[in-house]
């Protein structure tokens, strides 16, 4: 059974998700600020709770939640906890809520924080906010029932030996929470799935694996091998395996191939994954018009998808 996955928005349908910045906050009191933020807290819950109904109607197996749902959390000016909400009881009754239904419908919910959060920074400023930030991710993962928080490995800096042991270190500063649900995903820039892999097995977190991606940094991994990893990995802690799936905008043969398409090309889609258990989140510009047709494209060959 594949387990397709929509990324945080939507395209067309009517629900929506709302910011605002720390600069707009500052012109206003505590109390304006708190007001406001308490507000866009409790609608994003309700658009969250939306989403989940839609992917269960169109019977989409996972969603990944938009990380700043609680937006400025953990920023140095206007950062707040829940309970200085004013509707903080209504924000914990919405969160037990959509927790309880995502359990009941077997949803998959993921986060994926901002790439601005690098364990592997050599500076200290940047780890410290990192982990504030990933903590953040942990108490709102606990509060709606999400498995995964998905992160990158960061900068190289000039040595990549150094920056994993960095981000091995780093990683033992954070609360069994985080630690729990931490995966690392390779990139289109720095890390490959063979440079990942053994830093995973070393921190004992399952390693998510981008396609896309090891299509625009290649490595001495087939797709095969990769995939072979990626389930070990899951397989270690009784998982299921995570991937994600995009096609290139200019093509693979390009200068540029990795700004995401619209939609899924079904010859993206790797042979190896249709006979996996897994879940298939899908980064494609479409959104759940993207999530759909692909769906559509599998059933065709005749797999199991939801």
């Amino acid at each position: 059974m594949i387990r397709l996955g929509l990324c945080c928005i939507f395209r067309e349908e009517p629900i929506r998700f709302r910011q605002t910045t720390a600069t707009a906050l500052k012109k206003t009191s505590r109390r304006e600020q708190l007001e406001k933020l308490s507000s866009i807290c409790l609608k994003n819950l309700l658009s969250l709770s939306k989403a989940l109904e839609w992917v269960i109607a169109h019977e989409i197996g996972a969603f990944r939640v938009s990380s700043p749902l609680f937006p400025r959390f953990t920023h140095p000016g206007v950062g707040y906890q829940l309970n200085e909400l004013p509707d903080h009881k209504a924000l914990i009754t919405q969160c037990d809520k959509i927790r309880t239904r995502r359990k009941e419908s077997d949803i998959r919910l993921s986060l994926h924080p901002d790439q601005f959060n690098v364990l592997s920074s050599p500076h200290s400023e940047v780890v410290k906010n990192t982990i504030k930030e990933l903590e953040y991710q942990g108490l709102l993962a606990e509060l709606i029932g999400a498995d995964v928080i998905n992160i990158h490995g960061g900068g190289v800096y000039g040595d990549k030996a150094l920056a994993l042991g960095r981000l091995r270190d780093n990683f033992t500063l954070l609360s069994a929470r985080v630690q729990t649900r931490l995966t690392l995903e390779n990139d289109d820039h720095s890390y490959t799935p063979a440079d990942l892999i053994s830093v995973c097995d070393d921190m004992k977190i399952p390693f998510v694996y981008d396609v896309h991606h090891h299509r625009c940094l290649p490595d001495r991994l087939s797709i095969k091998n990769a995939t072979t990893e990626c389930v070990r990995s899951w397989n270690n802690i009784g998982r299921e395996p995570l991937f994600h799936i995009s096609t290139a905008l200019n093509g693979y043969g390009s200068s540029k191939p990795q700004p995401h398409a619209d939609f899924i090309n079904i010859n993206d889609f790797p042979q190896e994954w249709l006979h996996l258990d897994a879940t298939v989140e899908v980064e494609a510009k479409a959104k759940e018009l993207a999530v759909l047709r692909l769906k559509n494209d599998l059933n065709l060959l005749g797999k199991n998808v939801h």
